[in-house]
């Protein structure tokens, strides 16, 4: 079987040798998305963007001349050197490709500019998604067509025939075509008339009435009618997604890191599913406030850590602002499980207000790098342990690595996929 691709390439581009070169380049492309993440906005990660990826490796192989044999070269406007002659090195710091900055002349990194599609695979890649999650993230809004009256173009599978019949006989007896009784009738009169001159006005009145009918069809190409159709988006409803996350002093830039791609994550999933998301940012050491995304992530801050400040500060937030009757909400919560021991009945008090208004919560207890994520015996690990046992939207993991993040989302989606079975 062979298959052609068609498909037109965007002006002045090659598809084959882009996907070839993304191919090739695959672990700079995903080193390059790496660090646009650390300056990136939750909400640009949609986007796409250029990269800056590195000169070196980038040679394509290619075929040459080997080493060895006797070669002549001929070379014009010379006058320092002689046959027999040493060409000496070039000074040091001066061509070639030099690793450090300094003088001379080098190669600038090479810039290349990912689409939206491409830099969403290569992040989601980077977490070892499975391929189904990763289609279901990478899918686009559906639209649902709907009748939007008549059109006088189309498809012929959208041929409306009772339109186009109702248009065809308006028009024939606007212009008055001749019905076929009609010239039956007038053929069987001249079958009985025996007067010459009668006969011969009967004649030529149907003469006239024949050509008349093939000047005016029966179905002009005017009278044809298609359905018509428009997309209509899919009716979306409103989405608001709460980051909560402690900042005190115990917390590292490699915890931070960890809470910044699962709040990717979490607003990548919901901006695929609701038309509208806003989100939220509070972050807490002993007090809690609400921030910007700048300072959520690298404002210092420093005190103690009581959690219920923050989920304080969220009930008041959806009690001000975000009605559960109009918004779906969404919390998520990234910490490294301390919390002052006096604070837990109050933090297990207001997490039970709050997760009945939630469609889903999902805590993320951040550890170092090296730690182990199979176990964790926090004091507020413990208490939203026995919170998660009264069949309440919570769900917890402990992360360490960057790969460890995605089961939160594989348990969202899991939940999401039985529901729509129970669903008619």
């Amino acid at each position: 079987m062979h298959i052609v691709d068609r498909r037109l390439n965007p002006r002045g581009k090659s598809l084959e040798n882009r996907q070839r070169f993304l191919r090739r380049m695959k672990g700079a492309v995903q080193q390059a998305v790496k660090r646009s993440l650390q300056n990136r906005n939750i909400r640009d990660v949609l986007d796409g963007g250029e990269i800056s990826l590195p000169i070196d490796g980038m040679a394509e192989p290619s075929l040459r001349r080997g080493e060895g044999g006797i070669s002549d070269h001929i070379l014009p406007g010379n006058r320092a050197f002689v046959e027999g002659d040493i060409l000496p090195r070039p000074p040091s710091g001066r061509g070639g490709k030099p690793k450090d900055a300094g003088e001379g002349d080098g190669e600038d990194g090479f810039r290349f500019v990912l689409t939206r599609e491409e830099f969403l695979d290569v992040f989601l890649d980077d977490l070892e998604l499975p391929d189904l999650a990763k289609r279901r993230l990478a899918e686009t809004e559906e639209e649902t067509p709907f009748r939007a009256g008549y059109s006088v173009s189309g498809s012929p599978s959208n041929i409306a025939v009772g339109r186009t019949t109702r248009l065809a006989m308006m028009r024939r007896v606007a212009l008055h075509r001749p019905r076929r009784e009609e010239i039956e009738a007038l053929q069987r009169q001249i079958e009985e008339c025996e007067d010459d001159e009668s006969r011969l006005a009967l004649e030529a009145k149907l003469k006239s009435l024949t050509e008349k009918s093939r000047r005016i069809p029966y179905i002009d190409p005017l009278d044809v009618r298609y359905r018509r159709f428009e997309n209509e988006p899919k009716p979306v409803a409103k989405a608001v997604m709460f980051c909560l996350m402690d900042v005190s002093g115990s917390m590292s830039e490699h915890m931070k890191d960890l809470a910044k791609r699962f709040y990717l994550l979490l607003y990548l999933f919901l901006s695929k599913r609701y038309k509208k998301v806003e989100i939220v940012f509070i972050r807490h050491t002993d007090k809690a406030e609400e921030v910007d995304e700048e300072t959520f992530f690298y404002g210092p801050a420093t005190g103690g850590t009581l959690v219920s400040s923050a989920l304080a500060a969220m009930r008041g937030i959806i009690a001000a602002r975000f009605d559960p009757a109009e918004w779906n909400i969404y919390g998520a919560q990234a910490s490294d499980g301390d919390n002052a021991h006096s604070d837990g009945n109050l933090s297990g008090q207001l997490l039970r207000e709050i997760l009945p208004l939630c469609q889903y919560f999902a805590y993320i207890e951040v550890g170092e790098e090296g730690g182990d994520s199979s176990i964790s015996r926090s004091p507020l690990w413990m208490l939203y342990d026995g919170i998660r046992s009264e069949l309440l939207p919570l769900s917890m993991r402990k992360v360490c690595r960057r790969n460890e993040i995605f089961p939160v989302f594989h348990d969202l989606f899991q939940k999401r996929e039985a529901q729509s079975r129970v669903t008619p």
